[in-house]
């Protein structure tokens, strides 16, 4: 059993992102809706979705549509068949009976419900649709959101939940748990428990929405949209079909009548106040005289007034305490306003959670998975019981530990780690504030290659952290320009070149596995590896030139470099090298590790992971594989072909138009004229050779000389204190 392909049957925003996604894992996709046009017009919409829902803009060539009635024997060739029409039980059963009719036996049939009874939608089948047949509900975005919940019936072959369960988790890269067939599943059940206690809360008059939201976001270890941001996002009215949902199928009465929504809330759905897809929901933004202003519902009268910031001391202080269960733990147990609601509401859900879990999962674990893959918490219910210390109710499960990390500490500084893998893999693993390279990670660089050459097999560079690398830390830069420390400032570059080049040149495979940001310094670092093993969720980028430099730790070289062996002997090099120019003078950065292919980050012989959860283990397999393959580091490059004036002119011209046109300015043009003389290879007369060497002097020249720019000094300022790049 395999899956090649996949009919989706429905392409409203949910289904087509679905269908989306499949496509991003490779998968061939036939998109169908009650008419061809529905179907069209359902992808359309999807292509303009931010976030986008596509790894790039090719992907969608691997998705067709079409329509019920012409179409739906289209489903007999496809591996698996998932429906995500609307959330009514009549209209799902009538198109599953079709469905029946018309599929191949052996084929997975799925519905992606938040909450109907899978079991029920199965009723009347054929045996073995019926043996095929489970529940998938992936959350909202589906490329973005980690979880999976499958929900299997007592009649599903366990083999069909084993093959879904590992294409889901290696193929769309999702966190996946087993829920069992009970009222919306496990995350939108426990979830909504926790939001009806804070609604009370509001609807009382005890907290405003700011105060409860002001509580409920990173200070307790959740996302920054805290409670009615999200519940904004996700849809006030999918929050009421949710609640009404629990409210009539849960069997414990007392239980049921928890799920009840505040009149508030009621009079909001009667007056469509739904959320963002509407324009009001808890939070309205209006403009006034021209300024964007976000306003806050009054429960009380429905009506929207200014934000109130909310004012806890308690939450000032509490900033300080880095871990998440020391931080959760003093404020519940502060004698505050902040520990009262936090006793009344988080406490309740804790409890609830820990009660409900053996009707509704099969271990702790796996819902303390779904809370942190499903809705962004630090820690899940379980971790939380125990971090604050309180008594699980009786009969409730316990968390089973597994067995400790046998990874050791090879060597370590204030920036990075030396970790033995095991198997003979060393990984150099960064720590500092977001990952941010400088003296101490280059050190840590240069002796993780030379630790293994000396005792080990290979060295991935890679983190568990949520990026990879946001580049070079930029305060220390600017403080040096400022100073004008030349001399130790031309050390540092020359110390991160040589960096890099060890990546290249070890004398063992190098590994290098980037997720998340791989920004500057950060994608210097990856393309200068023996392989990539990039997550999916990879943004890469050249970036310097956003900040007033040019990049110069390998990077302009290498991609001139990559350019040249792009090119055929004795053919243009304009092109490529136009193409790598483009890239790094607008600090162009994928927004996935497909498009960083494209834009030449990334090489054919590079590889994606697209579960995050298995990057570092695929890279220390990758790195295996290159020991396998008997590794001969490669032999350092003398001899790299340039275009001299053949390159530099053109390339100055576009320059001199573009800034001719107003689309740069004169700080602009200045950066895109050095940058296009390293990429010509200097200001030679014509075609030539030089060496990598040669080029790593002519990019650490550009960005000494351009950090001593007063606009260059004034962009890095800007972007340090705003996180924005200036225009100047």
């Amino acid at each position: 059993m395999v899956i090649r392909s996949i009919a989706v049957l429905g392409a409203g925003v949910m289904g087509a992102q679905i269908a989306a996604h499949f496509a991003n894992a490779g998968v061939r996709v036939v998109l169908l809706d009650v008419t061809s046009e529905a179907a069209a017009a359902g992808l359309q919409r999807c292509k303009t979705l931010k976030p986008d829902p596509f790894f790039t803009a090719e992907t969608t060539t691997l998705i067709t549509t079409g329509s019920f009635d012409d179409d739906l024997t289209a489903i007999r060739t496809a591996d698996w068949i998932m429906e995500a029409i609307v959330e009514r039980i009549d209209a799902k059963r009538d198109l599953l009976a079709r469905v029946d009719a018309v599929r191949r036996p052996g084929s997975v049939v799925s519905s992606n419900t938040s909450g109907i009874p899978i079991g029920l939608l199965a009723e009347g089948r054929s045996d073995d649709f019926r043996s095929h047949w489970l529940g998938t509900h992936f959350f909202n975005p589906p490329r973005y959101l980690h979880l999976l919940e499958v929900i299997p019936t007592a009649e599903t072959d366990a083999a069909v939940v084993a093959l879904v369960r590992n294409f889901a988790d290696f193929h769309l890269g999702k966190g996946v748990v087993i829920a069992k067939d009970t009222p919306n599943f496990i995350g939108n059940h426990l979830a909504l428990f926790g939001v009806m206690r804070m609604l009370e809360k509001v609807a009382s008059g005890e907290f405003t929405i700011e105060e409860v939201d002001a509580i409920t976001g990173p200070a307790i270890g959740r996302p920054k949209s805290a409670t009615f941001r999200t519940l904004d996002l996700a849809g006030v009215d999918i929050l009421g079909h949710v609640v009404r949902n629990l409210h009539e199928r849960l069997d414990n009465d007392a239980a049921r009548e928890t799920f009840v929504l505040p009149a508030f809330v009621e009079r909001m759905l009667e007056r469509g106040l739904v959320g963002e897809k509407a324009g009001n929901g808890f939070y309205k933004r209006v403009k006034t005289a021209g300024e964007s202003e976000i306003q806050t519902l009054d429960p009380a009268t429905l009506e929207y007034r200014p934000r109130r910031p909310a004012r806890f001391p308690s939450l000032d202080a509490a900033q300080s305490i880095g871990d998440v269960g020391e931080r959760v733990r003093t404020l519940y147990q502060g004698k505050d306003r902040v520990g009262q609601f936090l006793r009344d509401t988080l406490g309740p859900t804790l409890l609830y959670a820990a009660q409900v879990t053996p009707e509704i999962a099969e271990s702790a674990e796996d819902v303390d998975r779904v809370m942190r893959w499903g809705f962004g918490w630090d820690l899940g219910p379980f971790e939380l019981i125990q971090a604050i210390g309180l008594q699980a109710p009786p009969g409730a499960p316990t968390i089973v530990r597994a067995p400790a990390d046998q990874t050791r500490i090879v060597k370590k500084n204030a920036g990075a780690s030396l970790v033995d893998m095991g198997d003979g893999v060393l990984r150099v693993d960064f720590h500092s504030k977001m990952n941010a390279i400088g003296a101490d990670t280059i050190q840590m660089l240069q002796a993780g290659v030379q630790e293994a050459s000396r005792h080990f097999a290979a060295l991935v560079v890679g983190t568990e952290a949520q990026n990879f690398t946001a580049g070079a830390n930029l305060m220390l830069v600017l403080l040096e320009a400022q100073e004008e420390n030349w001399d130790d400032l031309d050390v540092m570059v020359r110390a991160f070149q040589q960096a890099t080049l060890g990546l290249r040149y070890a004398d063992v495979p190098v590994i290098v596995a980037p997720a998340g940001l791989a920004l500057g310094g950060g994608c210097e670092i990856a393309i200068h590896g023996d392989r990539i093993e990039a997550a999916a969720e990879t943004y890469m980028g050249l970036v310097e030139a956003g900040v007033g430099l040019i990049p110069a730790g390998g990077g302009t070289k290498e991609m001139t470099l990559r350019a040249a062996d792009a090119t055929p002997a004795g053919g243009d090099l304009l092109p490529a090298i136009q193409r790598a120019f483009e890239s790094i003078g607008f600090a162009k950065v994928s927004t996935s590790a497909p498009q960083a292919r494209q834009l030449g980050y990334i090489r054919n012989t590079d590889a994606i992971t697209m579960n995050r959860d298995r990057l570092l283990a695929d890279a220390k397999a990758r790195a295996l594989q290159r020991v396998a393959d008997v590794y001969q580091p490669p032999v350092r490059r003398t001899a790299i072909r340039v275009g001299g004036d053949t390159v530099l002119a053109p390339l100055k011209l576009g320059i001199h138009l573009a800034w001719r046109a107003g689309r740069i300015s004169d700080h602009d043009a200045l950066i895109g004229r050095k940058l296009a003389t390293i990429m010509a290879g200097g200001a030679l007369p014509h075609q030539a050779i030089v060496s990598e060497q040669q080029l790593l002097d002519l990019e650490r020249e550009a960005f000494l000389s351009l950090l001593g720019e007063r606009k260059t000094q004034e962009r890095i300022q800007y972007t340090l204190k705003t996180g924005k790049p200036l225009r100047n």
